[in-house]
């Protein structure tokens, strides 16, 4: 992985992480993905530590050392420690980990891997844990997680060491 990105984001910076990324080169479509992020945080039927970890276990499927690295601040008011956030890795189904979060990593991991194939065993998981609303509101979050993470990593310039941790109030990708 080269340490040059192949795309910058603009030279004008906003304070917003998602305007101030290359997605902010196309100002037609960046006001749309942060109203879209807005939706997802501000207006989920799934609380701020769920959608925390399935953007997390996002993160370290696709890679993106930037979005490893942020915790946001809602989340941890919701409960999400680092030592949880710690759990989110290929192990998580043996982890001290509640059902209703393992049924969301189980989720996310459908929707990175697969997702014309469910197997029947993760589909009654998902289905016990989550009502058909829930499930549609974690798939429109793991979408855009997925977009925005894998744009960011296909841009290039990701460091090649780990971030440290940093948290990150949720009205700066939102606003």
């Amino acid at each position: 992985m080269t340490a040059k990105p192949r795309a910058t984001g603009p030279t004008a910076k906003t304070g917003n992480v998602i305007r101030d990324s290359a997605l902010g080169l196309i100002p037609e479509t960046v006001s749309e993905i942060i109203a879209l992020n807005g939706h997802i945080w501000n207006d989920s039927l799934i609380p701020p530590s769920l959608l925390e970890m399935i953007r997390l276990r996002n993160a370290r499927t696709v890679n993106c050392v930037f979005c490893k690295s942020v915790r946001y601040d809602v989340a941890r008011a919701d409960g999400l420690s680092e030592a949880k956030a710690d759990l989110i890795t290929d192990g998580y189904r043996q982890s001290d980990l509640s059902q209703r979060e393992i049924a969301a990593l189980a989720l996310a991991d459908c929707y990175l891997g697969f997702p014309a194939e469910v197997t029947k065993d993760n589909a009654t998981l998902i289905r016990s844990a989550f009502t058909q609303d829930e499930i549609a509101s974690m798939m429109i979050a793991l979408m855009a997680f997925n977009f925005t993470s894998r744009t960011a990593v296909s841009i290039g310039g990701m460091p090649e060491e780990p971030l440290p941790i940093v948290e990150v109030p949720v009205s700066i990708a939102t606003g």
